[in-house]
């Protein structure tokens, strides 16, 4: 694989902007969904979304990827405006119940990895072979190795899921963005789940922003949490989101975090 899986946290610069978001606004033909939405996401972070249903995180997501179209503000990745941008390989996007729609489909692992191969601008000259070993190191990867030939079907939840991921690793992005990726799996399924993205993101680099409820589970591995609930609450180090305001009202509000951060 190329080195763009292989560098190291040091290895990295970790000041470049991946994505930045700038003045955002957005609705759907009626009231705001989002509210002057500000905030970058750099190399190598792990940013966790949350925030109560109907908060925009989800509309936020599918704008930093392009699905939406803001009324107002601009978002830019890796400091290019996202109307000119052209390197969509960079970008890893899983969109919610995404294992749904492959789990209906008599499609083995190996044809699900290298769907996302095809569009890519990186299959061009590539010898003989080249997409099989693909195949075979992203397994490896998620801790599937072996699976090539099984079909999507016979996988549990979290096995497709991880084949997702193997997936969106296949093209080498470097940033990649999750919608709420355990919904309906086990709690044992989700903290597995997150311990590969946090591995993902410590030991290759990963620039990961995932929408999630399961902050109790998630917040181990992350650096930076984004707050949301139309208007941007918080946005910084989880450390210091700990002791917020924002945290102090999402406990009131009934979410009952399980921290465990190391």
């Amino acid at each position: 694989m190329a080195s763009k899986l292989i560098e190291t946290q040091d290895e990295l610069d970790k000041s470049k902007e991946v994505i930045k978001v700038e003045s955002v606004y957005f609705s759907y033909d009626g009231p705001l969904i989002l509210e002057d939405i500000n905030l970058s996401i750099q190399r190598a972070d792990f940013l966790a979304m949350i925030g109560p249903n109907g908060s925009g995180k989800t509309t936020l997501l599918k704008i930093m990827v392009g699905l939406l179209k803001p009324q107002a503000g601009q978002v830019f990745l890796f400091g290019q405006g996202i109307e000119e941008f052209e390197d969509w390989y960079k970008v890893a996007y899983i969109q919610q119940n995404a294992t749904h729609l492959e789990s209906k489909f008599p499609i083995t692992v190996e044809e699900v990895i290298t769907s996302s191969l095809y569009a890519s601008r990186q299959m061009k000259d590539r010898p003989t072979g080249w997409r099989k070993e693909r195949v075979e190191h992203v397994l490896r990867l998620v801790g599937l190795a072996g699976y090539q030939k099984r079909l999507m079907t016979t996988l549990s939840g979290g096995q497709q899921q991880r084949v997702l991921i193997a997936r969106a690793l296949a093209a080498e992005p470097e940033v990649m963005l999750l919608d709420e990726p355990t919904t309906g799996v086990d709690h044992q399924t989700q903290e597995n789940f997150y311990d590969l993205l946090g591995k993902l993101n410590h030991d290759y680099g990963l620039t990961i922003a995932v929408v999630t409820h399961d902050y109790g589970l998630v917040n181990k591995h992350i650096n930076q949490v984004a707050c949301l609930n139309r208007k941007l609450i918080y946005h910084g180090r989880h450390e210091e989101f700990c002791q917020s305001a924002a945290f102090k009202e999402l406990l009131a509000d009934g979410h009952h975090l399980v921290m465990h951060q190391h």
